[in-house]
């Protein structure tokens, strides 16, 4: 695993003559901010060693690594999951070639079903807690303490210094972020009714099929985390219509200026 982290992150600085500050995810349906980078360094998942490639619809499964809003950045421009058939330090082993890279603050969005009225297709919400009913966890195994410590606390996974600022950033352009609890499931398959109601009960917003396994990778670094879901599409509890790929990608549109603001203006601030 060591020498894994070490030859992708060799691979990675072969490329560039920089060290890159700040690691963001892109969920689906938000690519935009990719596409914003200055002078952007593109890396297929593919060219580096031991990485797995992104089999997600509207992922591309790249690195964009460049200057951003002032900062250089690396950019996840599509996710690995756990439904994809990798195991769990595959679809992690990204956040740990940032680490070795030098990366300390890590940002990562996703589309996500709310349980929540309160939380509406086109909301931006702020993780601030998660529940991991994946059923496993990404740090099973032999631990390297290299990596991290044995039995991390998961006491604050995201960031309070981090959800403030993107408050205050939210109010100052005139827009509202709102909080949630979000629960990492398995899929792909979408979540039954009775599961939604059970999730809401467990005191849980969100759902996805992402996040959780990064995060907690991340924490085990010790990387300073923001975590930002975009709802994209109501749960069974609101309405028995099936959900649609299409659906998610507009109501992730919905969001996407917003998003960007706070993005490129809390990478300024850190």
């Amino acid at each position: 695993m060591l020498n894994k982290i070490k030859e992708a992150a060799q691979s990675i600085l072969a490329r560039i003559d920089f060290e890159p500050e700040i690691g963001i995810i892109l969920g689906t349906g938000l690519n935009s901010v990719a596409e914003m980078m200055t002078d952007p360094i593109n890396i297929p998942y593919e060219d580096i060693p031991h990485m797995s490639v992104s089999t997600a619809p509207s992922h591309q499964g790249r690195f964009v690594i460049g200057n951003l809003n002032g900062k250089n950045v690396l950019i996840m421009q599509g996710r690995l999951h756990y439904y994809e058939g990798y195991s769990m330090q595959q679809i992690t082993f990204p956040i740990r070639v940032m680490r070795a890279l030098g990366i300390n603050t890590l940002i990562v969005t996703n589309a996500a079903g709310s349980l929540n009225e309160n939380l509406q297709p086109g909301d931006i919400v702020l993780i601030n807690d998660h529940i991991n009913f994946m059923g496993t966890n990404p740090l099973i195994g032999i631990n390297y303490e290299e990596l991290g410590e044995r039995f991390p606390s998961m006491n604050e996974p995201y960031s309070h210094r981090l959800m403030n600022l993107a408050t205050n950033i939210a109010q100052e352009h005139n827009f509202i972020v709102k909080t949630g609890v979000y629960t990492g499931l398995t899929g792909p398959s979408l979540e039954t009714l009775a599961e939604c109601k059970m999730f809401a009960a467990l005191g849980s917003d969100l759902v996805g099929m992402s996040t959780v396994p990064e995060v907690i990778v991340a924490v085990h670094g010790g990387m300073e985390v923001l975590g930002i879901s975009v709802v994209t599409n109501l749960s069974n509890i609101f309405h028995s219509e099936p959900h649609s790929q299409e659906e998610i990608r507009v109501n992730a549109e919905k969001a996407r200026l917003n998003l960007e603001k706070i993005i490129l203006n809390i990478i300024e601030k850190i």
